[in-house]
């Protein structure tokens, strides 16, 4: 199967083929940095990281192009309230948003461009579209004639008579029309600045992703991606200005997750029920965190509970136990039992299931599923295991092949290395307790197993011997 993309613009999945064979330019926006990120903002992050991991793991060189919003009203408002300017603001968060992705084995992106360190650009960007008839001035602000672009609505799918106002399209006195949205905002007085054709100011917010995509990635990019929330009006007027400059396509390939509730409602400060990925972590493992958000495909809809969150715990705990039984098992096997008709059907079992996997993955980066997929493997490692004799071969490549589904979703079925300072003194107390069993002194054995308890450390007597997980 080749892999399917569906693609907002065109509502259809769609082979994906990118515009060099090989290589994919990809860019995805980014937060604006004025606090923590709120959990919300998580789920792109960890969606399009695991997009990136699977192209990649298709063979692709993928650039990967996420920005950081580090100027803008939410920012100066921050500044004042923390008596901080508005880079010390944004450093501060950029930095805590590093510490709390970086929990979610998020790899770093290719670039994460500021928009302050890309304003000569977006000026530029903004003269060159002024030039051509598309922007102009009024009263230090520059607006985008959105009606002169022939196309715009095209992402939402809806006519321009029928766009809404108000909320998310800025209304201003100084537009020529409702649907004109900002390019540059003259500044008030006492806030950030730079100077520009038009007087002193800053860039408005959708400028800033089409000038940076356009450096980083060129005037045409294959895949990018956000939050469903910002088709309309952020994609839809990165399309218009950016396509009114070069006349070409803007991006081959829009993508965008659906919306994360809490509880089933929406998320917002006014219901009480708004969540920081920052305080989230606090209560919670990243790693599951991370699993939670892939159980359900990117497009639809999915809640935050903790009802869900522990679903979301007993699953990976699965994939972990299984993992971890295999590494167990091959450590203590003292000799390799050969079945070569026995080995073979496993083997191919295996590639079976990786090829699910793959299908599943190509279909439009079908994580629900392809945990699915990855369920039956473990399913089928822990049969074998229970199996008095094993091939040592056959459970490398069941390892093998649960570290290649682990490394494509960015899950980590190893404890972490905190955990596993502690290993040493685990191992020399489960020995302790099978000696004190031997010698039939089961008060100290029980004593034993209630203090590795007491430390989350469940034990398993098998007939293989006693090993132990975190609880």
């Amino acid at each position: 199967m080749s892999l399917q993309i569906y693609n907002t613009l065109t509502r259809e999945k769609e082979l994906f083929k990118p515009l060099e064979s090989g290589k994919v330019k990809m860019y995805v926006c980014g937060p604006t940095v004025y606090n923590y990120i709120h959990i919300g903002n998580a789920r792109p992050i960890i969606v399009f990281d695991t997009v990136r991991r699977y192209l990649t793991y298709r063979g692709y060189e993928v650039k990967f192009v996420s920005n950081f919003t580090d100027v803008d009203d939410k920012l100066i408002q921050a500044a004042d309230e923390l008596k901080l300017t508005v880079p010390e603001v944004a450093s501060r968060f950029i930095g805590a948003y590093f510490d709390d992705v970086d929990q979610l084995n998020v790899a770093k992106a290719s670039i994460n461009p500021r928009v302050t360190e890309n304003m000569d650009e977006i000026i530029a960007f903004i003269s060159a579209l002024e030039k051509s008839g598309f922007a102009y001035q009024s009263e230090g602000d520059v607006y985008f004639r959105s009606k002169k672009f022939t196309d715009y609505g095209k992402l939402s799918h809806q006519p321009i008579s029928e766009l809404q106002h108000g909320k998310r399209v800025e209304t201003s006195e100084r537009k020529q029309d409702e649907l004109d949205f900002t390019l540059w905002k003259a500044a008030k007085p006492g806030e950030i600045y730079w100077e520009s054709p038009w007087g002193n100011g800053r860039p408005g917010w959708h400028i800033e992703c089409s000038t940076l995509a356009r450096r980083y990635l060129g005037d045409t990019i294959d895949i990018h991606a956000g939050g469903q929330d910002l088709i309309f009006p952020h994609h839809e007027d990165e399309i218009a200005q950016s396509e009114a400059l070069t006349g070409k396509t803007f991006a081959n390939y829009w993508m965008h997750n659906g919306f994360l509730n809490i509880d089933g409602e929406k998320m917002s400060k006014s219901l009480g029920n708004f969540i920081t990925l920052h305080d989230l972590l606090k209560e919670h493992d990243a790693n599951v965190i991370r699993f939670f958000m892939l159980s359900v495909h990117y497009r639809r809809p999915i809640s935050l509970s903790e009802a869900t969150l522990e679903d979301a715990k007993n699953g990976l705990e699965r994939l972990k136990t299984a993992y971890q039984n295999i590494n167990y098992r091959i450590e203590r096997a003292e000799e390799d039992y050969y079945n070569e008709e026995e080995q073979e059907n496993l083997l191919e079992q295996l590639i079976e299931l990786k090829q699910q996997f793959e299908d599943e993955m190509d279909d439009d980066f079908n994580t629900a599923n392809a945990i699915t997929a990855f369920y039956e493997l473990a399913k089928r490692a822990n049969i074998y295991l229970a199996s008095e004799w094993v091939s040592i071969q056959v459970l490398r490549e069941f390892l093998s092949m649960m570290s290649l589904f682990a490394e494509v979703l960015g899950l980590k079925l190893e404890d972490s290395d905190s955990m596993r300072l502690a290993d040493d003194t685990v191992n020399a107390l489960i020995e302790e307790r099978q000696i004190a069993k031997s010698e039939h002194n089961f008060a100290r054995a029980d004593e034993i197993r209630d203090l590795l308890k007491e430390k989350d450390i469940v034990l398993e007597d098998t007939a293989h011997g006693t090993r132990w997980r975190r609880g």
